[in-house]
């Protein structure tokens, strides 16, 4: 394993970082005076707690070494405050507030090193390429030497991190930090950021600095993750492509005919890229490498040239053999890239503001004919996923701006007030693309039409639709009988299927699949899947119910793969009271707890009642005890209910109250979704608290079915 590693340029880019004179990490070059590394390392190697948020001074110098150029010289490296993204547990930058003792950060955990002078020579940054799944990679300890190396094989790839399976090695402390090579592609894949250690000994998140042994589950901080979380980072190098080198060449000679426009374009690229000009001495050669040496370069070459010409001379631009070729080519170089670096950037921050286009619908309508697209996680993912498709024969609109387009388009009618800036980016990029602004004016407007034919009733604030089971349990709770409604914004709510006759739960999750695939036709991949169940069934264990498929199915697992929730088919008018009051004060009220001092239904009352604005509480008492307490919510008229089926304690108390602080009622059920996906990826961490995680959410459009015990309720609200 190790003589596989001398041959590629890993070596020439692995930096470790000091503490005290000793390994404590690592990292990898990113420039000749850049290192990216994780914040957790920095804060080893200055004494501090490896979750301090604290921004290290400039003053606060960190050694680092590269082993292998010279093992014995040391470095001095300085925080980039901009580029300090600490250890958190929430996605939001502001909260910076570190994650409980042994619980997995989860977001953040980046920093970047600023040497006080370049690397040594020898030395060169590491390429990058994203995650692929199937391809195994190796992992290098911080001492420098080849032997201490492990091989993993990614299992979970989703933002923000990569689960791996060790395959072989020991993990040592210091491999945090340390970029993951993926050997077939002669690229690093992500930093080392985490692991688990073995079924029966305790979790860690990030590993003590005397810990060495088998792990049960490594992480990763995969490219993706790094480039959104520092967005100031510059692009990063690629392996050198060959395809497509030679024609580049010819074609930038013909467009750039004199030796100042060849200069001017390279001082402008290298400023863009974050790299050093060469001045008088630049070339069609040095231009040409400087862009397919980095991510997203030749996008960024073709905007610079683009402006070169546009400002000297745009009649370039009128003839179509130039331009066109050039575009053409750099799609050959680069193929999965449309886009530069800022311009990616532009785009992401404007996708983050709207609700109303479902990703995995969006790819439906732009890619009809395509197999094995992957479920993307948001509409960045989406578009980027569109970016590496070319137009189809005889269409000028290439996807990517196809799906720019009907997210405008989505985003007008239900009046996001971000469809502008979308139509602003999209008449700048089109240009650059090669596409005609007046084509893009003419698919915008007849996706407009046929957005307006299609959906004449649809309301502004209309909300993915509800699968909605009205399930009713057999003692001793192993048999069910059901009925499955659908529930729409634009007021559909019908049965579409009854079980009148005691089936086992595979059977019930194979129906619900079924009327997913065939009811909900518009957002099946977002639709919220609610269990409506009386209170003494609250504990349902709907959420690790699984329909295994066949041998050409994945199966079926709803609490990982959608939103799931249980509902109360117990609604009177005293709780329909209590339940408006505190909805009315979700955003302000504060998060309730009841612990094992509130398992009494008089003592948990009270408390409900001394706070009569509180809408979401955590119930972490014993489980013989939970019932009492849940009927005691419902009664109350709650909003949202938050418990575990098993575990208890003051930790897990103050995990779950993490959980839903601070973040919007509506995103509760998605960040309970994301944390059973989170504890599914740990298999050997019992702890974890989205484990057996339940949750009651009753929302304000509440329709039990036909059998509830009060009528009034069928039509309030």
């Amino acid at each position: 394993m190790s003589a596989a590693l001398t041959d590629v340029p890993l070596h020439r880019a692995f930096v470790s970082v000091l503490g005290q004179a000793r390994p404590v990490g690592a990292g990898v070059l990113i420039t000749p005076r850049l290192v990216l590394t994780c914040a957790h390392v920095v804060n080893s190697a200055l004494g501090c707690d490896r979750f301090s948020s604290a921004l290290p001074s400039r003053g606060q110098a960190i050694s680092v070494r590269l082993p292998h150029i010279d093992r014995d010289r040391e470095l001095a490296g300085r925080v980039v405050p901009e580029m300090w993204r600490p250890p958190r547990s929430r996605p939001e930058l502001g909260h910076l507030a570190p994650p409980a003792v042994g619980m997995l950060p989860y977001y953040g955990d980046l920093a970047v090193l600023e040497l006080d002078s370049e690397a040594l020579p020898g030395a060169e940054p590491a390429p990058f390429l994203p995650q692929r799944d199937g391809n195994e990679v190796v992992a290098q300890w911080a001492s420098g030497h080849t032997l201490p190396t492990l091989r993993a094989m990614p299992r979970v790839s989703a933002h923000p991190w990569i689960a791996l399976d060790v395959l072989g090695g020991t993990v040592a402390a210091g491999f945090s930090g340390g970029p993951l090579w993926d050997r077939e592609r002669q690229a690093v894949v992500g930093l080392v950021v985490a692991a688990h250690e073995t079924a029966g000994q305790p979790a860690s998140a990030l590993l003590p600095p005397d810990h060495r042994g088998p792990v049960a589950a490594m992480y990763a901080i995969g490219l993706s993750s790094i480039e959104a979380e520092l967005p100031a980072l510059p692009p990063v190098a690629v392996p050198a492509a060959g395809r497509g080198r030679q024609q580049l060449l010819a074609t930038l000679e013909e467009l750039l005919t004199t030796r100042q426009a060849i200069k001017e374009c390279e001082e402008r690229l290298a400023a863009r890229l974050g790299r050093k000009s060469v001045g008088p001495a630049a070339d069609i050669e040095r231009l040409a490498g400087m862009a397919m040496g980095v991510r997203r370069g030749v996008p960024e070459l073709l905007d610079t040239v683009y402006e070169h010409l546009s400002e000297h001379c745009p009649g370039a631009l009128a003839e179509s053999g130039g331009w066109e070729g050039l575009l053409r080519i750099a799609h050959l170089v680069s193929p999965r890239e449309r886009l530069s670096p800022q311009r990616r950037r532009n785009l992401s921050a404007l996708l983050m503001h709207c609700r109303s286009t479902d990703p995995a619908a969006l790819l439906r309508t732009v890619l009809p004919y395509a197999e094995g697209l992957p479920t993307p996680v948001d509409l960045a993912d989406a578009t980027d996923i569109l970016e590496g498709y070319d137009a189809p024969p005889g269409q000028r609109i290439t996807p990517l701006l196809q799906g720019v387009v009907h997210i405008s388009v989505q985003s007008r009618a239900a009046s996001e007030g971000i469809a502008d800036d979308l139509d602003a980016w999209t008449r700048s990029a089109a240009p650059r693309l090669g596409v005609a602004p007046a084509a893009v004016d003419q698919f915008r407007a007849d996706t407009s039409a046929a957005y307006a034919s299609t959906a004449p009733s649809r309301r502004p604030d209309t909300v993915p639709p509800r699968v909605q089971v009205e399930l009713l349990p057999v003692s001793p709770g192993q048999l069910f009988t059901y009925q499955i409604w659908v529930w729409n914004g634009d007021g559909r709510h019908e049965v579409v299927l009854t079980q009148d006759t005691e089936v086992p739960s595979h059977q019930v999750v194979e129906a619900i699949r079924r009327v997913l695939r065939t009811e909900v036709e518009e957002y099946p991949d977002t639709a919220l899947l609610e269990f409506f169940v009386a209170p003494a069934w609250l504990r349902l264990e709907v959420d690790t119910w699984e329909f295994p498929g066949d041998a050409d199915d994945s199966g079926f697992h709803p609490g990982i793969s959608r939103r799931v929730v249980l509902r109360s088919t117990e609604r009177t008018r005293e709780t329909y009271a209590g339940w408006k009051r505190r909805s009315s004060a979700l955003s302000t009220a504060p998060r309730l707890l009841l612990d094992e001092h509130s398992t009494d239904p008089a003592v948990a009352l009270a408390r409900l009642e001394v706070s009569p604005d509180a809408g979401i509480v955590v119930v972490c008492c014993d489980q013989q005890q939970q019932g009492r307490v849940l009927r005691q919510c419902i009664q109350a008229g709650m909003h949202t209910v938050l418990w575990n089926r098993e575990d208890q304690g003051g930790q897990l108390a103050t995990e779950l109250l993490a959980l839903v602080e601070g973040i919007d009622h509506t995103r509760i059920p998605e960040a309970v979704r994301q944390a059973r996906i989170k504890a599914m990826a740990d298999p050997d961490c019992p702890t974890h608290h989205g484990r057996r995680l339940s949750l009651l959410h009753d929302g304000p459009d509440h329709r039990p079915p036909p059998l509830a015990p009060d009528l009034w309720a069928l039509t309030h609200p």
